[in-house]
């Protein structure tokens, strides 16, 4: 089965919208000239945005409780690069996918990369995953996996991630994530220093295979699973263990892995100005690590992280390249639905930081003119970008309304027919 979208009816669905798009656009314009910037300029920037898919996002994911599988499911990395290209096809913000192993192990590296080429994707950084046992290994993950106290565990651990280099070099990836659920759930359960000491030594391991030109970003997570304490846990910690292992070493940044109201945007300024920001994975979150739709919850707060990089990006130039991907898990919408709403709400925030005035906005920094200084990050927060964000999807080829596309297309539909269920094949790997 072709799962691409018929191009014959992105086009027909764009024609229906483009009148009411071409007026928005102009008046979008009119209202920006007023203010000095110009509207072909920020949606040439607009296409320029790019955020990877998660591979597991495609799936239905779940709760600790519970998964609800959804009709149509990919239940193989093939079928995951399928969807990940309706999404780019209709989003055209898309257009790397990053993979994670063992859920995403292909039996033939070669043949995948082929896949994705002729889908029009190409892979962005791999992940390791040592916080699930998986069949057949000899030594549990139960007490730690980077950080276990036997040597064995810690081994083996290091061992997968040199695999996963392996994996992504042959698949043209240049970077790993490592993202361990090491730490403690009762005080006294674990040595706190002595942990970390065991994780330096085994991520040194893993930094010394890296090649020349491959990243690795270590990922923190204020808890779970270890709710009293987590091995990385914070920024900080996260940064000291960077550090400590070299240039090749940067933090990953997930929006979600922070206690509610942290201001993480902040501390996306601190890691840009230190040289450590290597990238982030985009969600919403209300109390905890809720993975939920990006912008659902605080967009300001999105845009304000956006605010930071667009500073940076003005600092630092073209050397200044973080690495953007999607990571959330979808239990009550349909995931290619969720992604595709998700990739809009990131460029969006993304186009908006380009409307801050940075001329102003310094001026009133350099005065002490507080309010003027707020109102400048507002009035950008408070312009609706939509037309800018439809155009540039046009403009590239993708669909005016993207979820409207789709459901037009019938796509899932079709996919519930070619992929039946099949037991102990969940799309995601989550739950």
């Amino acid at each position: 089965m072709d799962y691409k979208i018929d191009t014959g009816l992105v086009a027909e669905h764009n024609a229906k919208l483009q009148g009411d798009l071409d007026a928005d656009y102009a008046a979008l314009g009119g209202m920006l000239a007023r203010r000095g910037q110009d509207i072909e300029q920020i949606t040439t920037l607009a296409q320029t945005f790019a955020v990877a898919l998660p591979s597991w996002g495609v799936g239905t994911g779940g709760t600790r409780f519970a998964r609800f599988p959804g009709l149509g499911e990919p239940r193989n990395v093939q079928e995951k690069l399928d969807d990940c290209a309706v999404i780019n096809q209709l989003t055209r913000a898309t257009p790397a996918v990053s993979l994670h192993f063992p859920w995403d192990k292909p039996s033939d590296p070669s043949a995948l990369r082929a896949q994705a080429a002729a889908l029009g994707l190409h892979f962005d950084l791999v992940n390791s995953n040592t916080f699930q046992d998986q069949a057949g290994q000899a030594h549990t993950y139960k007490f730690g996996s980077l950080t276990a106290n036997g040597a064995a565990a810690r081994e083996q651990a290091v061992a997968h991630n040199i695999d996963c280099i392996e994996l992504g070099r042959a698949l043209g990836s240049k970077g790993l994530t490592v993202w361990v659920g090491d730490g403690a759930n009762f005080p006294g359960q674990s040595n706190l220093r002595g942990a970390l000491e065991r994780y330096l030594d085994s991520m040194k391991s893993i930094y010394k295979a890296l090649p020349d030109d491959w990243q690795v970003f270590i990922e923190h997570k204020l808890f779970e699973p270890a709710f009293y304490a987590t091995t990385i846990a914070d920024w900080g910690t996260s940064f000291a263990c960077a550090t400590e292992l070299g240039p090749k070493a940067k933090c990953l940044v997930d929006l979600g892995h922070h206690a509610p109201n942290t201001n993480i945007e902040m501390i996306v300024a601190r890691l840009a100005q230190f040289g450590k920001l290597g990238g982030f994975h985009f969600n919403d979150s209300k109390y905890g690590d809720d993975d939920l739709d990006s912008g659902s919850i605080n967009p300001f707060q999105l845009f304000l992280v956006f605010n930071e990089l667009a500073d940076a990006a003005q600092r630092e130039g073209a050397a200044f390249k973080p690495s953007y991907m999607l990571d959330q898990s979808h239990n009550v919408t349909d995931p290619i639905e969720s992604l595709m709403s998700s990739a809009s709400e990131v460029q969006r925030a993304f186009v908006q930081s380009a409307l801050v005035n940075r001329l102003e906005l310094a001026a009133h920094q350099e005065s002490n003119d507080v309010l003027p200084a707020a109102q400048a990050l507002k009035r950008a927060f408070r312009t609706d970008v939509s037309a800018i964000l439809a155009m540039a999807r046009a403009r590239s080829g993708g669909a005016i309304d993207p979820v409207a596309c789709y459901r037009t297309a019938g796509y899932r539909a079709k996919a519930a027919v070619a992929r039946p269920a099949k037991a102990g094949a969940s799309g995601s790997g989550i739950v």
